[in-house]
């Protein structure tokens, strides 16, 4: 019975080895990673159009829980702005914003999100999320920085505005300029300006004046916790919401409540797919970020065990009055620059993120709703790449297609719709390339038995054989491709008598790519060519003499390829 717990408990593993050093190093990453999450966790449930206090919530009970159950000793898991983003999007489609039942569809999606989490990871899907390229996640993740931008100008301009996707929030924002409230845009402006000079430019201007590199590091982390500071004292000073600049108001002087969320059919039914959606756009940044960071310090990370983790900490954000949250990217770097040694550091950040909600709300209730969208705008703004579209352009041309596909889509009809056409995408990319495996005609190489591709390399060829190399394993979607190929190729060179499939790549021969293999054989044998066999794998072997095919084969199957067209040409 131990393994399992060691296996599905990963605290047991580090917490026993658990030192003094260690405590120390965890206390002074949470100590940092709390002044940020602040903050951050505030201006994120205003993105997911929840009240301020969710944020605070949504970040204490799943960081414990990720604590226990995570493999990542430096991930710090919360709200972030693309999970946020999608929350709103897909709740919006179905309650009112503001309302009762939108914050229990927020608890509802959270709960569904963990339990496909924790299924997936029960169940050790975890390479589900491979079928998601890197380069349409990067697509994705820039439209979508883009569109929580535009989203958040209404609150730098105290205006009001509409919409899920780039188009109509330029258009409800366009409409409505002439509201703009003059003070809310200055202190938007400033905090946006000022939060920017932070992340670019204050620590090179500190490191000129000699400070050290930990100093540098802490008061650049503090650069949002001065904008909050200096602004909510401006707003209580000068009285300005009574001027119209909209503030966060009162916040619940509380630990995190318990809750709890839907089980209507009706309601689960339409959460399902964005559920599994943010699902999997959630694992897919929390992996990324956590095998980066662990790979520093060469860690492991258990993706399925991650699964659960996550699956976790969104369930206990169902119950304790959050909404869906994964690992971010940001939080998780300064959490490791601040040395964090085991995932106790987020525990500790979620003891210091309660006593903030015990005992630090009264203090946010002139905190401009602008300085939060300053804040976010900020973030996600670092996370638009239009590199990517260069760079794939320059690499490969389907994945460039693949990318603007997701970047478009997701500005023009919004997230769920950018991200499904991505996996959409993803997925035909993978069967369209290993539906037309490469298949190369190879030759040896003087003075070696290596052989290699004719139209590549000067090489010794003989008559009347044919040598074929198939890179790829061979499945139901590019059988027939072979076959015509192979066809194709006979059909030209009246002289061949003899077809030598080198099979040192092939890992695979799934029923249909055997029955194609019948096909090849019986219609070279027709046309009086024998099919032979080289450098074949043992598993697919195996297959192979399990049925008749290898009985029925009109060659034979040799060890090496050398071999093969030595005894062939003898």
């Amino acid at each position: 019975m131990h393994i399992p717990f060691a296996r599905y408990l990963p605290i047991l593993s580090w917490g026993r080895d658990y030192s003094r050093s260690d405590l120390g190093n965890d206390l002074t990453a949470a100590f940092i990673v709390t002044i940020m999450l602040i903050p951050q966790s505030l201006a994120y449930a205003l993105l997911a159009g929840l009240p301020a206090e969710a944020g605070l919530y949504a970040s204490i009970v799943p960081i414990m829980l990720y604590a226990v159950f995570g493999t990542s000793r430096s991930l710090a898991v919360g709200p972030v702005a693309v999970v946020s983003l999608m929350t709103a999007a897909a709740l919006s489609n179905i309650v009112d914003q503001g309302s009762m039942g939108y914050a229990v569809a927020a608890l509802s999606l959270a709960g569904l999100s963990g339990a496909i989490l924790l299924a997936m990871g029960l169940f050790r899907l975890g390479f589900v999320a491979n079928f998601l390229s890197h380069p349409v996640i990067a697509g994705f993740i820039t439209a979508s920085g883009l569109i929580i931008a535009a989203s958040q100008i209404k609150h730098i301009f105290g205006i009001t505005a509409d919409g899920h996707n780039l188009l109509d929030l330029i258009i409800s924002l366009g409409s409505n300029l002439g509201g703009i409230n003059w003070i809310t845009a200055l202190i938007g402006l400033l905090a946006t300006g000022f939060l920017f000079f932070v992340r670019k430019g204050l620590k090179p201007l500190l490191t000129k004046l000699g400070l050290g590199a930990g100093l540098t590091g802490f008061l650049v982390k503090l650069g949002p916790i001065v904008v909050v500071i200096a602004t909510t004292a401006a707003v209580w000073y000068w009285g300005l919401d009574a001027r119209g600049v909209r503030i966060v108001g009162a916040v619940p002087q509380s630990l995190p409540p318990f809750t709890l969320p839907s089980l209507s059919p009706a309601l689960l039914s339409q959460l399902l797919l964005p559920a599994f959606l943010i699902a999997i756009i959630g694992f897919v940044e929390s992996i990324s970020v956590a095998q980066t960071l662990a790979a520093k310090k060469r860690q492991r990370i258990d993706p399925d065990q991650e699964l659960i983790g996550l699956g976790a900490a969104n369930i206990g954000a169902a119950f304790t009055g959050g909404f869906p949250v994964t690992g971010g990217f940001a939080r998780s770097v300064v959490n490791f620059d601040a040395g964090a040694a085991t995932p106790a550091a987020g525990a500790f950040t979620a003891v210091g993120l309660a006593i903030a909600a015990v005992a630090l709300t009264p203090l946010i209730y002139f905190l401009p709703i602008a300085t939060l969208a300053a804040t976010i705008i900020v973030a996600v703004l670092s996370l638009v790449d239009f590199s990517i579209l260069r760079r794939s352009w320059s690499y490969n041309r389907g994945d460039f297609a693949a990318v603007l596909t997701t970047i478009l889509l997701t500005l023009a009809m919004g997230v769920e719709a950018g991200i499904s056409a991505g996996v959409l995408l993803s997925v035909l990319l993978h069967l369209y390339r290993s539906s037309r495996p490469h298949i190369a005609e190879v030759g040896q190489v003087p003075g070696t038995e290596h052989f290699r591709n004719i139209l590549r390399h000067d090489v010794i060829t003989h008559p009347g054989i044919v040598s074929l190399r198939v890179d790829e394993s061979l499945y139901f979607a590019n059988a027939r491709y072979l076959e015509d190929c192979i066809q194709t190729r006979v059909a030209r060179d009246k002289d061949v008598r003899h077809v030598i499939l080198q099979c040192a790549a092939i890992n695979e021969i799934d029923f249909s790519a055997l029955e194609s293999l019948e096909a090849i054989n019986e219609r070279l044998r027709e046309m009086g060519v024998q099919l032979h066999l080289s450098e074949v794998k043992g598993p697919v072997m195996d297959r192979l003499a399990a049925q008749h095919f290898l009985q029925q084969l009109s060659g034979r199957v040799f060890l090496s390829q050398f071999e093969a067209v030595q005894k062939i040409s003898a």
